[in-house]
């Protein structure tokens, strides 16, 4: 039984009763659950005013169904039935009358065999008088007229007479074109309920609902918003509370007001065009017009472009000031409240890049109750165009040389002025540039070549030209007063010569502190050339008084005369031409002494130590050298001459050598009847076995005049060429001078040098140990000192010997005679041991026993099969 009532239909009312108010609608569905027949389900409905007797009401099948009460109210439409789904349906009378209260039940036909489940349920309806009275309070005005921010209030009464204990809920609604919103509700339950994109504004208390007395709502916006425009309504509902349920019994709705929200007038009003100065100040006001009275605070903000779109993204904020009167902007840039209703704009120290359009954005701003703000209207200036003006500033430029050069390394000046100058402000700096160009006399094409530039902050830049000779000090680039620069060419060359100008820039300064190039003016320029003519420089030597014997001062004077030098200054060397006939060097010219352009003597290649002071050289007029030479010697004789050197200053102590000339030769010749002396070389052994003693000889002989021995000495110098012929340089071997001391060169083999005195003519030079590396030719270099009947000793010229060829030969026996003994000792003793090695080996490590066998007796096809 219980799984057939589970199986069975389920017929379902609302529980409870329900409540209608007289002329409102009546709606009671009706479902089956729990049953698995037919899809669509059929549905009579019945009526009985006391529940006891029912009248068929109607029915979704049968069409004479209904009794003939309600046949009439089925056919106008009061009664109807709508299926709302294939097991629902639902009964709809309207505008329902007090007759209409009792009891209704929803039955389903059924052809079941055996019952299961309930097919019918009934619902209770009661029905009340309508007891609900709604209205505007006051009547409804045509329209109420605000301005945005203002605040407006309406009422709506609402009272019921209702026996039954009933709630009311009032909600306020705004009907703008088709579209309505929910503002704010008071429930039945006694809550406030906020509408969509109200919650804000209610939670901040700029939308409120509260009650006057007892049956008058109102509606309380402080700030009044465009958004809030429109036909505003007020539905109020009874609700009844049924068995813990709240039952909607009727709903009612009144027009209350219609707001407008009137716009409010915003008008801007700035300058359309504006011309400024540059370095001046830009001041554009901003004039805001309004029909407001009310507290307004107005946000003003100015914007820049370039441009005259004010919607293009590409405009930036210069300043602003928002309405609590904060102003945001940049050091050179002010915002400034003048008046109620004026605003300035001003730039400081314009420049170019202020040139563009400008505009006035203002929004007006109402505060709320909880210190929020509002912004009620907004607007943006026509665009006012800027052009500021640049005044440049009128100068010249003069350039002259103040330094001329007239020769060569001369130095140069250049100054280049700033005059004539007018407009010039404080924020403009001069700088220069100097350039330089080549003279021609042709129709090439000539270009300017850069030597220095200055920018704006002051940095100087060479060019390729001029860049190696300014940093090591040739070109000096300054700048003498603010508007005078100098150029100064130290020492002037001959590539220096040309066209030179300057070019003077005015520089103006800009916000940023950087600077930028506003205008340039050029020089004329200025040449700077001199004649090139070639020096010139004439030096004659003469000899005052004649010269004799030796022994007495030798003097000789130099004249100089020189031709297109620059103030010279001179420098002398003396030098000594040794006479034909010298073996060792015949046109050897020696250094003695020199003169420098500062009168510094040195002694030059004067290197006899006891007549360190026997020669001097002095100036003795500005062109005038002398030169003597005390106690001459035969060994002095030779050609004298004057090597003069002009110098032209370059700067400071720096002196340039401008040319070199030669004097005529004075000669010294001795005229004596004294001996001749002559050298040469002997030696017993010129051929030795290495290691035996070379002897050689150096044998002097005289011709003429005997001496005696206590006048004579000799200095004698051995030397060495180490080679089959006489190509290679000379070694010194070992000296002996004229008062017995020995002088021997240091030697990388081992063999020893000796060198004595063994006659009065005679040297003997001894090369004990002889080695290989000693064989060559060997020659004496002789030097005689002769006594003076004054008492002087007299250097005679130096003669040579001529050389001998000394060889080192090797002994073959000693040589051969302990390698051969070594090498039959070696290979005796090898073939001894090669012996052993063989007897060992054979007698011991390869001997093999043989066992023999004997063989029978076979035919002999046996034995050669074997």
């Amino acid at each position: 039984v219980v799984a057939a009532v589970c199986q069975g239909r389920v017929v379902r009312v609302p529980t409870g009763t329900l409540v209608r108010v007289v002329d409102t609608e009546l709606v009671i569905p009706c479902n089956v659950s729990d049953y698995d027949g037919p899809s669509e389900q059929n549905f009579d409905w019945s009526f009985s005013s006391l529940g006891s007797v029912f009248v068929e009401l109607a029915s979704t099948w049968e069409a004479g169904f209904p009794a003939q009460l309600y046949r009439e109210r089925l056919q106008r439409g009061e009664i109807l039935l709508r299926r709302t789904a294939n097991d629902a349906v639902e009964l709809h009378i309207r505008n329902v009358q007090p007759s209409d209260q009792g009891y209704y039940k929803c039955s389903t036909p059924s052809t079941d065999a055996t019952v299961q489940g309930n097919y019918e349920d009934t619902v209770q309806v009661k029905v009340l008088a309508d007891a609900l009275h709604v209205s505007s309070s006051p009547q409804p005005s045509p329209a109420l007229s605000l301005r945005e921010g203002e605040p407006f209030e309406l009422r709506c009464s609402a009272s019921t007479t209702s026996l039954l204990h009933t709630h009311l809920s009032v909600l306020w609604e705004v009907h703008r074109s088709s579209a309505r919103r929910s503002i704010l509700t008071l429930t039945h339950e006694s809550r406030f309920r906020p509408g969509p994109g109200y919650e804000q504004r209610y939670h901040s208390g700029d939308v409120r609902l509260d009650t006057v007395g007892s049956d008058i709502y109102r509606l309380s916006v402080s700030r009044a918003l465009s958004a809030d425009q429109g036909l505003y309504k007020c539905v109020v509902s009874e609700w009844i509370g049924e068995q813990g349920a709240w039952q909607e019994i009727q709903e009612k709705m009144v027009d209350v007001a219609t707001v407008v929200i009137q716009p409010t007038v915003l008008r801007i009003t700035v300058a359309r065009n504006v011309s400024v100065a540059e370095g001046k100040e830009l001041d554009l006001s901003c004039n805001i017009t309004t029909d407001r009275v009310d507290d307004i605070r107005p946000e003003v903000t100015w914007y820049f472009s370039r441009t005259p779109d004010s919607t293009l993204p590409a405009r930036y904020v210069l300043a602003r000031m928002d309405h609590d009167s904060l102003v945001h902007s940049s050091p050179h840039i002010a915002l400034s409240h003048v008046d109620a209703r004026s605003y300035h704009l001003l730039v400081r120290d314009v420049s170019k890049e202020n040139s563009g359009y400008y505009f006035c954005h203002v929004a007006l701003w109402t505060p709320r109750h909880n210190r929020s703000w509002h912004k009620v209207a907004e607007a943006m200036s026509a665009p006012t165009s800027v052009d500021v003006t640049w005044l440049e500033p009128d100068y010249q430029v003069y350039l002259n040389a103040s330094k001329v050069p007239e020769f060569s390394d001369d130095p140069t000046e250049l100054e280049c002025r700033i005059v004539d100058m007018k407009r010039s402000e404080a924020n403009v700096r001069f700088t220069v540039s100097w350039y330089y160009r080549m003279n021609r006399r042709n129709d090439d094409v000539v270009t300017s070549e850069l030597l220095a530039v200055m920018n704006g902050d002051w940095t100087l830049k060479y060019g390729e030209r001029s860049k190696q000779r300014a940093q090591n000090g040739e070109l000096i680039f300054s700048k003498e007063h603010m508007d005078t620069f100098s150029f100064r060419i130290q020492r002037t060359t001959e590539e220096d010569r040309g066209n030179y100008y300057c070019v003077v820039s005015a520089w103006t300064k800009q916000r940023n502190n950087s600077w930028v190039k506003s205008k340039d003016v050029l020089s004329k320029p200025v040449t700077i050339f001199w004649a090139s003519e070639d020096s010139v420089l004439v030096v004659k030597a003469r000899q005052p008084k004649p010269f004799f014997a030796a022994g007495n001062t030798f003097e000789m004077t130099c004249k100089v005369s020189s031709k297109n030098i620059k103030s010279p200054r001179y420098s002398v060397l003396i030098t000594a031409e040794k006479p034909m006939g010298d073996l060792s060097s015949p046109n050897e010219t020696k250094y003695i002494i020199s003169l420098d352009q500062d009168s510094v003597v040195k002694l030059e290649n004067w290197t006899d130590a006891s007549r360190v002071d026997g020669v001097v050289l002095e100036k003795v007029q500005e062109d005038e050298f002398r030169y003597r030479m005390y106690q001459t010697q035969v060994s002095d004789a030779g050609l004298y001459r004057c090597v003069v050197t002009a110098w032209s200053p370059v700067g400071g102590s720096l002196w340039r050598e401008a040319a070199t000339s030669l004097s005529n030769p004075i000669e010294i010749d001795f005229q004596t009847s004294g001996p001749i002396f002559n050298a040469s070389v002997h030696s017993a052994t010129p051929s030795v076995i290495r290691g035996d003693l070379i002897k050689l000889f150096c044998i002097i002989t005289m011709e003429g005049a005997a001496l005696d021995p206590d006048d004579m000495a000799f200095d004698v110098s051995w030397f060495a060429v180490h080679s089959f012929g006489l190509d290679k340089a000379p070694v010194f071997l070992s000296s002996l001078d004229r008062k017995g001391i020995v002088n021997t060169a240091e030697r990388d083999w081992k063999s020893d040098l000796s060198l004595e005195r063994v006659g009065v003519l005679e040297f003997l030079l001894q090369v004990h140990g002889s080695k290989d590396q000693d064989f060559g030719n060997y020659y004496c270099s002789v030097t005689p000192w002769v006594k003076s009947p004054t008492g002087s000793w007299q250097k005679e010229a130096e003669i040579h010997s001529k050389p001998i060829f000394i060889t080192v030969k090797m002994d073959v026996l000693n040589a051969f005679k302990y390698p051969l003994l070594i090498g039959v000792g070696l290979s005796t003793v090898i073939g001894l041991l090669s012996c052993l090695i063989g007897y060992c080996s054979s007698h011991w490590c390869c001997k093999k026993e043989v066992q023999e066998t004997r063989r029978e007796r076979r035919r002999l096809m046996s034995m050669e099969m074997d």
